[in-house]
């Protein structure tokens, strides 16, 4: 920095810049004469008048930018397109499975089952501890194979237990043996897991061949014939995923069903994958059943049933 004015003296010093700034030294005020403050003052006062005036402490303006400059943040990529959110409420191609009103186009036991308030209701009143027997709502709409299902299930009640069953069929009775009462109303197959209490949410089951729970929430499995279910990927935690539960709530449940790969979901999140490569008990077709059970005094509601076949 080049300095161009002369010090004036020990007690205060005005230095000239190449610019027009002023700089005032501290002085020592104990040497200090009222004429010396004054001058101080004054010499303030004047530096501050400068530096107000100076161009080169004014705020600039960013030049603008040249022609390749320009050309170069025009021909720089758009941020990509993302996704639209899904909106479940566009059922648009879809087939509705339930009226609002009756239970038409279902079977279930009557005393269980019925319409309440726009749902289809499932609901047990026994004395607490009571084991109430599993039992299904079927649709006799068909079989379907390649789907979407998609709906919304409330669950009241600290014993509720319920799931959807799809692919599902009738078990076989063993020879010579008496059906059960209430059998006409039980089905087997894959199930999408739910209970009250959020430890079976969103598990991929399956009930009558041995195989239990598949794919745990949070996980993406593959079977072949003779192999024990195999881990492809995590999805995410099982106490994570499972905040995704409403309690006492709405939850809006997608399941797609393409080929030998099985998709659950809930309330906007993935839950559970399978691809069932065991050709020995993979099912590619089946009853749509949704389950009432848990001891006790239960109540799970069913709103909203819409199914797509793909």
């Amino acid at each position: 920095m080049k300095l161009n004015g002369p010090a004036l003296s020990s007690g205060g010093v005005l230095l000239c810049l190449s610019r027009p700034v002023v700089l005032l030294f501290a002085f020592n005020p104990r040497r200090a004469t009222p004429t010396m403050l004054a001058s101080r003052r004054l010499l303030s006062l004047f530096a501050l008048a400068l530096i107000a005036g100076s161009p080169g402490l004014r705020a600039q303006t960013a030049p603008a930018p040249t022609p390749a400059a320009a050309a170069a943040a025009a021909a720089a990529p758009a941020a990509r397109p993302q996704p639209d959110p899904i909106d479940f409420n566009d059922t648009a191609g879809w087939q509705s499975l339930f009226d609002g009103s009756t239970l038409a186009g279902w079977d279930g036991n009557p005393a269980v089952w019925r319409v309440t308030d726009g749902a289809m209701v499932g609901e047990y009143t026994s004395p607490e501890g009571t084991r109430n027997p599993s039992t299904f709502l079927i649709w006799k709409g068909g079989e379907p194979a390649d789907f979407e299902l998609k709906l919304e299930i409330k669950m009241e009640g600290a014993t509720a237990d319920s799931g959807i069953q799809y692919r599902g069929y009738y078990p076989t009775p063993a020879a010579g043996a008496t059906p059960a009462p209430g059998a006409q109303w039980a089905i087997n197959g894959y199930q999408y897991d739910f209970n009250f209490i959020n430890t079976f949410n969103a598990n991929l089951a399956e009930a009558g061949q041995g195989r239990g729970v598949i794919a745990f929430r949070g996980q993406m499995v593959r079977t072949e014939a003779g192999k024990r279910p195999r881990l492809l990927s995590q999805l995410g935690t099982f106490d994570g995923l499972g905040g995704h539960y409403r309690v006492n709530d709405w939850n809006q449940i997608h399941l797609i069903a393409r080929g030998n790969t099985l998709v659950q979901m809930m309330n906007g999140h993935v839950m559970a994958i399978l691809i069932d490569e065991d050709v020995t008990k993979l099912k590619t077709k089946g009853l749509i059943g949704l389950q009432c059970a848990g001891p006790g005094s239960v109540r799970i509601s069913f709103r909203n049933v819409w199914l797509k076949t793909l």
